[in-house]
């Protein structure tokens, strides 16, 4: 079995490419990491996502968890298995389910006690249970047990927050099983105050894992703050690790990011966005439910070659939404998921050619345009 490992391809100034090899496969950087949270993206065949280009998606320790349970995924051969999915698979630790869904959480040194959204049942999650869990569910990538820290938050709660996540960053690194073709991640934490992420990054470089994310961030602090923040973050990382910024994003986010050294990305929002009528294009957003979509025999994209542009016309889709189809979020699902792969392609073409900052520079200038 091939062990786990980085090599860099590509760089124009901080951006680059990479592959990263795992158990289960190679994964092309920079990545972008269709969720599938509850072991299935959501209206998708995995050979469909696959087919759309992707390398990798994400699972999540909260929900899996919860339901159907680690073990019993484990008893049915392993998340790869179970959700047919034969390629790599990273799993968020649950640390951001846990803050934004879980009710009455409290959270102690030793890990945080928390009642399912679902039954109401309560749980206990420390770095130790976190790190068997993702071990049960096979994952190619673990993530170390953090608390996202929410924003906004004063430097004193933040700073709080921040070093008991890198007291559970060294405790997952000691429960971690160590196997070829399996890795660890850390995560930095500290808001948006940079010698806090500075010392969060520090810890982590100290204790060694196999590749560094950035959390969170995308929760309410806005794009720019976001970038200044990751420029805070990204020098202190070390260059031969994958970087991992989670949570985000949405094009402009993740063409941003990479301009500052990102490798890898997972967002819900190609997914949710489609579910909901809203479709990326070159340029922006076009939402299907308007009205003047309903006569109109184009395809979503005429540059697209993915099944819903290849076959279906706007018209169509717009329809399909009308009449509550589940055919229409299905479609527009497929149509963001090949537009979010195929700009990963794109950005990877252009670091390779050398010609990434003006790709950027065009990109970032059209984009954020509703149709």
């Amino acid at each position: 079995m091939p062990s786990f490992n980085f090599t860099i391809h590509h760089k124009e100034k901080q951006a680059r490419t990479g592959i990263i090899t795992t158990a289960h496969g190679e994964i092309r950087t920079p990545a972008f990491m269709p969720v599938g949270t509850a072991a299935t993206v959501k209206g998708m065949l995995p050979e469909s996502v696959r087919a759309t280009g992707a390398d990798i998606l994400l699972g999540n320790t909260y929900h899996l968890m919860l339901r159907p349970s680690a073990e019993t995924v484990a008893k049915l051969g392993g998340l790869h298995r179970f959700m047919n999915w034969e390629r790599p698979i990273l799993t968020d630790s649950g640390g951001f389910q846990v803050m934004s869904l879980s009710k009455l959480r409290k959270i102690t040194e030793d890990g945080v006690t928390f009642q399912s959204h679902i039954d109401g049942v309560t749980h206990h999650l420390t770095p130790e249970r976190a790190m068997k869990i993702q071990r049960l569910l096979d994952s190619d990538i673990t993530m170390a047990l953090d608390e996202c820290t929410p924003y906004p938050a004063s430097e004193e709660d933040a700073a709080a927050s921040m070093r008991l996540s890198m007291r559970w960053a060294e405790r997952s690194k000691a429960a971690f099983t160590t196997r070829s073709g399996y890795g660890l991640f850390g995560i930095v934490q500290g808001s948006v105050y940079p010698n806090l992420r500075k010392e969060s990054a520090e810890v982590l470089k100290k204790i060694g894992f196999d590749g560094y994310a950035v959390g969170g961030l995308a929760v309410g602090e806005g794009q720019d703050l976001m970038f200044r923040v990751l420029d805070d973050t990204v020098l202190h990382l070390p260059e031969t690790h994958p970087r991992y910024l989670m949570g985000v994003g949405t094009p402009s986010d993740i063409v941003g990011a990479v301009l500052r050294g990102v490798d890898m990305f997972d967002c819900v929002i190609p997914t949710r966005s489609g579910r909901f009528g809203r479709a990326y294009v070159e340029g922006g957003e076009l939402n299907i439910k308007n009205a003047c979509h309903a006569e109109d025999n184009n395809p979503v994209d005429a540059t697209c070659t993915c099944p819903a542009c290849t076959h279906y016309s706007r018209g169509y889709i717009h329809h399909l939404f009308k009449a509550h189809e589940m055919l229409g979020p299905i479609l527009l699902t497929w149509h963001n998921l090949h537009y979010y792969q195929n700009l990963m392609a794109r950005i990877r073409a252009a670091i390779t050619a050398g010609n990434f900052t003006e790709f950027a520079k065009t990109f970032l200038g059209v984009q954020n345009r509703e149709k």
